[in-house]
């Protein structure tokens, strides 16, 4: 008795198991030309590649054999065919729930098409179609495939984060006597933060690095034709670079609302991911916190409410000049025709909490600035990576204030996206609701 009750003792003095490690990942540039995701004045397939486009994975699992994987893709975004199937083949083959799984887009405008989203923005004809079927299935197989590789990586590690600051991201919402036009906007809004978590072997040597940044991943505009991960693209191959042996993957954050200036050159491409590299180094270089517990993960799916809306508009709809706005308007009388009118929209939510004071919270959609700011203004003490484009990308997410100044974002952004309209005004606070759901369930007060 004695025996066992000193061992017990020694048992409770000795420091709890660390976190292991995993990575993976897989090409997922496509191996035949197809269109572009991204820009409706597109006219025709791909003409190549100015550097390939990844899919990456970090599984993490801490002491108590809790686990979590992140998903990093440089694609534009992904439907929620794609993100569901994924996670019900992960969930099967990997016993890893929901809320475990995070998936998240880099939101690159030079990045096929993915089918279905955005697809009334294109004109396909039938082999492009079939391209885009054969390419989704692909993705999906790749990315259950990605999660499996970075689990059978698992190995001691050390996890550690900083903040750094890039500033190429600025405010496009600009305000004209018409109303507010993409364009800049230097007195906006803005979210500097270049949130870094550094995964380290046991013995010191860099394994991974993840980081984000809240900007659109559009400094290659519609003119350009090669698949390339745009700035972000160009940021993980400069810091792999500087790291060899290294895996570096870039989580796109709240940059809905924010453009990279300039734009429009391979060398502003170029330029961005350099200074976003060197922001990531920066963190590397100093003084970081390290993380330790255990990871707590949590997952809601709620609906958004379109504001009400009727058959006969979009009837009138058809009458439309702009092709766009026509094929909304036939995709929403089909809606109508049989009985099921789009009146919500199905939105994720989540949160992956390492230990206490470092919570990934993941967002789904194209989400405006404003949710990373007001998140981190209602959790001061959380040390908080809140990305979005994460589980699926079916619209553009604005707060309140966005919603009410019109434009792109809260408003023909849905038509491009197939939805009814913009969302009530209800849209932000239920995302918070959720939001605060999440968070405490991770344990974040």
């Amino acid at each position: 008795m004695r025996t066992i009750l000193t061992l017990l003792l020694v048992a409770s003095l000795l420091p709890a198991a660390g976190f292991r490690a995993g990575i993976g990942r897989i090409k997922v540039t496509p191996e035949k030309p197809m269109w572009l995701a991204g820009y409706a004045a597109r006219t025709h397939p791909s003409e190549g590649v100015l550097h390939d486009l990844w899919a990456k994975a970090l599984a993490l699992e801490d002491g108590k054999g809790g686990k979590a994987v992140i998903v990093t893709i440089d694609v534009l975004g992904l439907p929620r065919s794609i993100s569901d199937a994924v996670a019900a083949r992960v969930a099967k083959q990997y016993g890893l729930e929901r809320s475990r799984l995070l998936l998240n887009c880099a939101h690159t405008h030079t990045g096929p098409v993915i089918r279905p989203n955005l697809i009334l923005m294109y004109d396909l004809d039938p082999e492009q179609g079939k391209l885009l079927v054969e390419y989704a299935k692909t993705l999906e197989d790749k990315l259950v495939n990605v999660v499996g590789a970075a689990l059978g990586d698992l190995a001691p590690a050390k996890l550690s984060t900083g903040h750094g600051k890039a500033s190429f991201a600025i405010n496009r919402r600009q305000q004209t006597p018409k109303g507010v036009i993409i364009g800049l906007n230097p007195n906006g809004p803005t979210d500097p933060d270049v949130p870094v978590l550094k995964i380290e072997t046991s013995d010191g040597k860099l394994k991974a690095v993840l980081f984000g940044y809240s900007c659109h991943n559009t400094t290659l505009t519609g003119e350009h034709y090669v698949f390339s991960g745009d700035y972000a693209g160009f940021a993980q191959i400069d810091v792999e670079k500087a790291h060899p042996g290294a895996t570096a993957m870039f989580m796109q954050l709240c940059g809905a609302d924010q453009n990279p200036n300039p734009r429009g050159k391979i060398e502003h491409a170029e330029q961005h991911g350099r200074e976003l590299a060197g922001a990531v180094d920066g963190v590397l270089s100093g003084s970081m916190k390290p993380v330790e517990g255990n990871i707590r993960t949590a997952f809601v799916s709620i609906d958004l409410a379109f504001k009400p809306h009727t058959r006969e508009q979009f009837v009138e709809e058809l009458n439309s000049k702009d092709k766009y706005h026509v094929r909304r308007a036939q995709a929403m009388l089909r809606a109508y025709d049989e009985g099921r009118p789009p009146r919500k929209m199905s939105y994720p939510v989540q949160a992956i909490r390492l230990g206490k004071g470092y919570t990934v919270l993941g967002l789904g959609g194209e989400v405006v600035v404003g949710y990373a700011l007001r998140a981190k203004k209602e959790f001061p003490k959380e040390n908080l990576f809140v990305a979005g484009y994460s589980g699926e990308v079916a619209g553009y997410i604005p707060t309140l204030e966005v919603l009410k100044g019109g434009g792109y974002e809260p408003e023909l952004s849905h038509v491009y996206y197939g939805n009814p309209g913009p969302f009530t005004d209800e849209v932000e606070e239920t995302i918070f609701t959720a939001i605060h759901q999440v968070m405490a369930r991770v344990g974040v007060k």
